[in-house]
């Protein structure tokens, strides 16, 4: 994509990478940055110095600030995690959020969905550390503390109710879906064009073996989740990347120790408040005699002073002592990489350039794709299927053990098409009344059939529109543990018999009709005596004429309707 003219969104823009490719930018010229941090104060202070270098150098770019939590809805987007998860209804909302269907509200309440709508950037980098965020908030505190209320249910049930739904606050990977999902819904409506991550390894570049560790475990369990949670992203960004009507995705995967964004003398300050100095005398010592340690036991004097010295601010990784970015960077540890070289590669990623340092194109590179010997022998494998149907006088349709329940339905409402009819042409050929029909006297006179397709959790919803033939098992709608009734409304039942039940109804026969006018009329302006490489749908989808193929048909119809195909 070419840069100049264009808008482009920075996530995470306040920080050490996000103000290094905020910079490298001025070179393209974008018709507008937009400038996003998690804290208001911290958007605005970075624009006005990008404004002010960006003039100097004779760059004419529009900065706009956005701020905000981008994993949660906007109402909660300025609220800190510890507001979010002590109040029991920002809580129980943020469960929902997360844990619910996707829904238009959900995806429409939610601040990284709000942020790209509004502004609809041509390019997204995001320099947010995903998986630091996600990770940092300690499934296995969280895990502890729940341990700790179950052995005191009896005399604190709420307290067993409360750090149960804090722990599902904290559980990553559905935190992480939740945020695919929003984004490439977002990016979609949004119209943007490319999207680039700038995510982490973890561990600074280092194994199991590294030294530097968030708490006393070697390797720290928090450090490792860390890791879990930016391989997971990567490869869902893979998966994002595969996708039909997606943005091009792109993550540039530093490995190493990221440095530096200023070097002074100051404060101290962790968490964000300045580091208290106390100092406490050999008369104030504590006497472990007694082999005890009581951790709240202190002698020391306050001497109202606070911590000066000189330091590196490497961003959001926090500042080091000289001493400490000696080591971390010293050769065979993390060693170092600088922001400005992050943010080229990303620069020529969005160009189009091949950098080489694409995690995404080197998934692509390296997984095992579909192979000649595997498509060579499915032949034979559909051949031995079908002698095996013939020699014991059946048909084999849908178990439901692949999914959706969405797949079963349209197999078995093909299968009926196929029964009744046998091909295209004679389906085009009847009223939407004489498919209905048919099938429906199908479904009444052959007990295999319908036994079938009910036992494997595939109801059927008769022409009349309110009976239905459904046996113990049912895969739609899912109910949830020990709910054994639901209400419903006429949007509901429209659902439930899309994703999951044969249905009987004329409208969906005329559908069906529709779907075989379309596949014929395909057929006939691609083939046409077509014989060259190019012209493959007959192939692939069958024609007018012949016996239908149910898994062909089904195919079709997730390739053309749902974009459900595969584009690499």
């Amino acid at each position: 994509m070419n840069i100049k003219n264009h808008k482009v969104l920075v996530f995470g823009g306040w920080g050490l990478v996000g103000l290094a490719v905020c910079r490298r930018l001025f070179e393209e010229q974008p018709k507008e940055i937009i400038l996003h941090s998690l804290k208001k104060e911290e958007a605005f202070e970075a624009i006005e110095m990008l404004q002010k270098e960006s003039t100097e150098n004779g760059f004419d770019i529009k900065f706009t600030p956005t701020w905000g939590n981008i994993f949660v809805r906007k109402g909660f987007s300025e609220l800190s995690r510890n507001d979010l998860i002590e109040n029991k209804d920002n809580r129980r909302t943020l469960i929902a959020d997360v844990f619910d269907s996707l829904s238009e509200d959900i995806l429409k309440d939610s601040t990284l969905y709000q942020i790209l709508v509004e502004h609809e950037p041509d390019a997204i980098v995001d320099c947010v550390n995903t998986a630091t965020g996600v990770a940092y908030q300690n499934v296995f505190v969280g895990g502890n503390s729940l341990r700790g209320a179950i052995e005191n249910s009896k005399d604190d049930p709420e307290l067993l109710l409360e750090e149960s739904e804090k722990l599902l606050t904290s559980i990553y990977i559905p935190q992480l879906i939740r945020h695919i999902q929003v984004l490439y819904d977002s990016m979609k409506e949004a119209k943007s064009s490319v999207y680039v991550k700038v995510g982490t390894s973890g561990t600074g570049g280092m194994g199991l073996n590294i030294p530097y560790t968030h708490s006393e475990e070697k390797p720290s369990r928090v450090l490792l989740a860390k890791s879990s949670v930016a391989g997971a992203h990567s490869l869902l960004l893979f998966l994002l990347g595969r996708t039909y009507d997606s943005p091009i995705v792109k993550e540039i995967k530093p490995s190493a120790a990221i440095a530096w964004k200023k070097i002074e003398y100051g404060e101290v300050k962790k968490g964000g408040m300045p580091v208290e100095l106390y100092d406490c005398t050999e008369t104030e010592a504590i006497d472990l005699s007694n082999g005890i340690l009581d951790k709240t036991e202190s002698k020391a004097k306050k001497l109202n002073e606070t911590l000066k010295s000189v330091f590196i601010d490497t961003g959001e990784n926090g500042i080091f002592s000289t001493g400490e970015y000696t080591t971390i960077s010293s050769l065979q540890q993390m060693e170092m990489v600088t922001p400005e070289e992050i943010a080229q590669k990303v620069v020529f990623e969005i160009q189009g350039r091949n950098t080489g340092n694409d995690i995404v194109a080197a998934l692509d590179a390296s997984v095992l794709n579909p192979t000649y010997r595997a498509g060579f022998l499915r032949n034979s494998a559909l051949e031995k299927m079908r002698e095996l149907e013939k020699k014991h006088n059946t048909e084999s349709v849908a178990f439901e053990l692949l999914g959706p329940p969405r797949l079963s339905k349209l197999l078995y409402e093909v299968f009926l098409l196929k029964k009744t009819c046998g091909n295209l042409g004679t389906v085009l050929s009847k009223s939407v009344e004489e498919l209905q029909e048919k099938a429906q006297n199908l479904i009444q006179s052959d007990s295999k059939i319908r036994s079938e397709a009910i036992s494997v959790g595939i109801p059927i919803l008769l022409g009349d529109g309110k009976s239905l033939l459904r046996s113990p098992q049912m895969k739609i709608p899912v109910l949830l543990p020990r709910q054994t009734k639901i209400e419903f409304n006429a949007d509901d039942f429209d659902q439930w018999a899309y994703d999951g039940w044969i249905d009987l109804r004329k409208e969906n026969f005329a559908l069906w009709k529709e779907r075989a006018q379309k596949l014929v009329a395909e057929f006939d302006k691609k083939n046409n005596g077509q014989t060259g490489s190019g012209f493959d749908f007959e192939i692939r989808f069958g024609n007018r004429d012949s016996e239908i193929d149910i898994g062909k048909v089904a195919s079709w119809v997730f390739e053309k309707e749902e974009n459900g195909f595969r584009i690499k």
